[in-house]
């Protein structure tokens, strides 16, 4: 299954260097249905031991690291136990993760015996761009995530100058049109919280706004525990009762006993035996431990802590 899967990205990517921007476009929407067939979840999978899930790592965690030695790094990583990855910063106009040439970047992730199942792509500055600008940056998100190997392609992060209950409402726009765009690709297309989503505004909230007004088909949720912790009036297992089976991935961090800013997981408040969601009824596919700041000592040494811990105490519960 593993070395037919392989194939069809590497005949697609082949295809797709061939071909010109022209009918780049027209290509990737027809390699949809092949690569929705290959992507797709294998009944009855499980990983070793009878873990379901991959443990995870949002890079971003460790992006000082990364500038510097981007191998070295993914070295450290998996030899911590990570075995799955969240991509952030791909360079579309040169096709590059990290200053690696795509298919680079994934070699080296084969030979780790890795894998990047979603990436946080920077559609921020497209928000008040015209549509052509936004639809040839989605492309190349689309060419960046399908020679990677990913899943999904995710939304990160809204500017403060887009966080009105009317940006709201223009964001669920974009997001029902990237996500028909994204799984015509054959790929997934979900969009990620932190805590402006949460803000009570006049009596709504933009969460709130992204739930009624994007197609669950179309635009799945990446559900950053944290910040629902952090700023929610609902808790996670709440707000998955109000759409099961859409939240599809998960960010998994700790927060600081005094500040509330982020920490390595166990040193903080959050008590995540009590607060994780029903996976299955969430609609868990991929979970990313992530930590943005306010490290204890460093990046790495951080990621090790937190590994160590969910290892010990969380991961029996996905």
């Amino acid at each position: 299954m593993v070395p037919a899967r392989n194939l069809i990205f590497t005949g697609i990517i082949k295809s797709l260097s061939m071909r010109s921007t022209h009918t780049r476009r027209k290509f990737i929407q027809q390699s949809g249905i092949l690569l929705s067939s290959a992507l797709l979840p294998w009944p009855g999978f499980s990983m070793a031991g009878g873990r379901k899930y991959k443990m995870g790592l949002q890079l971003f965690t460790i992006r000082d690291a990364m500038e510097r030695d981007p191998v070295g790094s993914l070295k450290r990583v998996k030899s911590l136990g990570y075995q799955d990855l969240e991509t952030y910063g791909y360079d579309g106009e040169k096709g590059a993760y990290y200053g690696l040439k795509t298919a680079e970047f994934k070699q080296v992730l084969e030979e780790l015996e890795l894998t990047t199942s979603s990436g946080h792509y920077g559609f921020a500055p497209y928000f008040h761009t015209p549509l052509a600008q936004l639809e040839q940056f989605v492309d190349q998100c689309i060419e960046g995530a399908l020679a990677a190997g990913q899943r999904y392609i995710t939304w990160p992060w809204l500017d403060p100058e887009s966080r009105s209950i009317a940006s709201f409402k223009k964001l669920c726009e974009k997001l029902n049109w990237i996500g028909e765009r994204v799984t015509q690709a054959g790929l997934g297309f979900a969009y990620h919280n932190h805590d402006y989503e949460f803000f009570d505004q006049g009596g709504d909230t933009g969460y709130d706004i992204i739930l009624r007004e994007t197609d669950p088909r179309l635009v799945k949720l990446q559900l950053d525990l944290y910040w629902v912790m952090h700023s929610s009036k609902k808790s996670p297992k709440e707000l998955v009762a109000l759409q099961p089976g859409r939240f599809v991935m998960w960010h998994i961090k700790d927060m600081d006993k005094v500040t509330r800013d982020y920490t390595e997981l166990g040193n903080g408040s959050i008590d995540y035996t009590s607060i994780l969601p029903d996976p299955e009824l969430a609609g868990l596919e991929y979970y990313f431990i992530e930590q943005g700041g306010n490290f204890a000592e460093n990046s790495m040494k951080s990621i090790a802590e937190s590994a160590a811990y969910f290892q010990k105490n969380l991961q029996k519960h996905l």
